[in-house]
């Protein structure tokens, strides 16, 4: 995808204006940054600490250098609501701690929404682009994993989203869950 292709896509609120995904770069990283800034501040402030800690990742040199590899890479996709950077997805290939897949597919590596924008079906439609995308890819799976601590209210909006539990996983101490749908 190049980085002026971009795709409108009608957001879930009446409220809410047009929404475009468009191809991510260098230019975004202090942005994401601050998306994943806004979500662990929102994750904090309810005791919620287990999925990405509770410290911002401004200023972190590994998690700077996670977003930096996700916009070099060419998989990083961000959403833009009424001209603001909502939310931003990474696509590419599954982390290492993940079982192959076997056959095509493309992996979502993160998603992460400003929480100014949170309820405003940003999150949807970045992972319909991710569908989207794997199928002009011709890869017939989509994965996904993440955080299943605590409640597994993330496991249940990936489900909300079309998305089936392939199999619990660990990486250290933090639960995860692997999950797909087919494009």
């Amino acid at each position: 995808m190049s980085g002026t292709r971009t795709s409108g896509v009608q957001t879930g609120r009446a409220q809410a204006g047009r929404m475009d995904v468009r191809a991510g770069g260098a230019a975004d990283v202090a942005a994401v940054l601050g998306m994943f800034d806004s979500a662990v501040a929102w994750l904090t402030a309810r005791g919620r600490t287990g999925q990405w800690g509770s410290r911002p990742f401004t200023g972190d040199a590994k998690r700077t250098g996670q977003v930096s590899a996700w916009a070099a890479g060419g998989g990083m996709r961000i959403a833009v609501l009424d001209g603001q950077a909502a939310g931003c997805l990474a696509v590419g290939e599954a982390p290492p701690y993940v079982p192959a897949a076997g056959e095509p597919e493309l992996y979502v590596q993160a998603l992460v929404i400003d929480q100014r924008f949170a309820g405003h079906g940003v999150g949807r439609a970045l992972l319909e682009h991710a569908r989207q995308e794997a199928l002009r890819r011709e890869a017939g799976l989509l994965r996904v994993d993440c955080y299943a601590g605590d409640d597994q209210r993330l496991v249940a909006y990936y489900e909300g989203c079309g998305f089936t539990r392939v199999r619990p996983f660990t990486v250290g101490q933090w639960p995860g869950m692997l999950l797909q749908c087919r494009p």
